[in-house]
């Protein structure tokens, strides 16, 4: 299945989108429900035509429109995102140019995520003007993906529907699983994953007790020390002075992994070749911290961060402060040349620029976005910045190669490729942090303790 088809033909104002819509609207729920709808349909339309983000128009969106509450947020926010999520059953559903297939699809999306605005949904359904009884379908289980292949085939009995429907075909091709994972990672995908955070400089017991006196939905003990829970509920960071002091930072416990199988120690001196904002670089520091804590000796090891992109090392710079973590550095890519000292660093770590398809939880628009070549086209740049960035490891140094890509496309076989051009380099064996099985290249699965994908492998140099 390529990109997604568009609600209507092109792109429109909000008022060309009502007009479009073609309905009378009867009940207040009615009235409401259309303007809701209106919005929606502007922004899929938007973010379907410039292929941007929808996270990114969503915020240009509620930027420029403040008139909108946080009530009317939610809804717009979650139904546009629902919308993406299970795209890939609506687009089998007639013919999505009409008003009616629309308010059903939107009705649908409410009704497979249990959302909590059902009077306007229900007036979606009115809108759409299905046969089906609402409330009828309203009882039915929506737990699992099984529930939900069952109600979205009573919605629609004329069309037949797939689980696999809801991931783009590309996506098999270039990620084959057996048939039990499969189903898995399809359930993991079609829900939405909680908010994860670390806990810096104190324990994760003591910030998620202070988070729960906020009203914050925060448990610890998820897998390592310094992981927190923090639910799925919307909240601003801004307004929580954990994170304005740099306490706590939010970051997938995959994401987290990748740290963990770092395992810097107190002294070491490490760069992180692809930073982004600095996710990741805190991370190491912050561990390195807590081991010298916890052998009562000071961390003199340091940090150097690079990225291709000055306003994310700023970015990175900003956040380092707020944690108050010194012996953080950076230094930008800016030709190829390497831009810190070759054989150097007693680890590396190169979060390399991927498809994202492991972090398609968090942003179901971008399966129907991409195509095939998001995977296809990564490969030789990812072995590329490897094997430049595997210069700056010295002699018994660890090098890890991490993306958040579910494709052996961008993980195994680039490695293997770098393996076979650098002798000096092996594989050292990884613990699955979930399962706790040796393995020697490690991809972290969504379904395994409710986190995003990512893949890392661990090596080492000889000489």
């Amino acid at each position: 299945m390529g990109n997604p088809s568009s609600f209507s033909s092109g792109m429109a104002s909000k008022s060309d989108t009502s007009s479009a819509l073609n309905v009378q609207a009867n009940t207040l729920a009615q009235k409401r429900a259309l303007s809701y709808a209106s919005t929606i349909k502007q922004l899929f339309d938007e973010i379907q035509s410039s292929k941007m983000p929808a996270d990114r128009i969503l915020a240009n969106y509620f930027r420029e429109h403040k008139k909108h509450g946080s009530k009317d947020r939610k809804v717009i926010r979650e139904s546009l995102f629902s919308l993406f999520r299970w795209w890939g059953w609506f687009q089998r559903v007639g013919d999505q140019q009409t008003s009616a297939v629309y308010f059903a699809c939107l009705s649908a999306s409410a009704l497979l995520e249990a959302h909590a605005w059902q009077d306007i949904a229900n007036a979606w359904h009115e809108l759409s003007q299905s046969p089906i009884d609402y409330q009828q379908a309203q009882a039915l289980a929506v737990e699992s993906l099984d529930d939900k292949l069952m109600l979205i085939q009573h919605l629609f009995p004329t069309t037949e529907f797939k689980a696999q429907d809801l991931l783009p075909d590309w996506f098999w091709q270039v990620c084959p699983i057996d048939a039990a994972q499969q189903t898995q990672l399809i359930a993991a995908m079609s829900s939405r994953p909680p908010i994860w955070g670390r806990a810096q400089g104190l324990t994760s017991q003591d910030a998620a007790a202070q988070l729960q006196a906020l009203g914050i939905e925060a448990s610890d003990g998820h897998y390592f020390s310094d992981a927190i829970n923090l639910g799925s509920k919307s909240m601003n960071l801004n307004e929580i002075s954990l994170y304005k002091d740099g306490k706590i930072e939010i970051q997938d416990l995959a994401s987290q992994v990748i740290g963990q199988i770092c395992a810097p120690e107190p002294d070491a001196h490490w760069w992180d070749a692809c930073s982004g904002a600095g996710g990741k670089t805190l991370q190491l520091r912050s561990l390195m911290l807590a081991k010298a804590a916890d052998n009562q000796t000071s961390s003199a090891g340091s940090i150097i961060s690079s990225d291709i992109r000055s306003n994310a090392l700023e970015e990175l710079t900003k956040r380092a402060q707020r944690a108050h973590f010194n012996d953080i550095s950076v230094a930008r890519w800016k030709s190829d040349a390497l831009p810190v000292p070759a054989d150097h660093f007693d680890g590396v770590l190169v979060d390399a620029p991927c498809s994202c398809t492991g972090t398609w939880r968090r942003n179901p628009d971008m399966r129907w976005l991409d195509g095939v070549e998001a995977v296809a086209d990564k490969a030789a740049l990812q072995l590329d910045i490897l094997s430049r960035s595997s210069r700056a490891v010295k002699a018994g140094g660890i090098l890890v190669y991490a993306t958040c890509s579910l494709s052996p496309i961008e993980n195994q076989d680039v490695v293997t490729a770098f393996l076979q051009q650098h002798p000096e380099f092996t594989l050292t064996p990884i613990r699955h942090p979930f399962s706790g099985e040796q393995t020697e290249m490690l991809t972290v699965w969504p379904f395994e303790a409710n986190s995003d994908g990512m893949f890392v492998a661990r090596m080492l140099r000889s000489k």
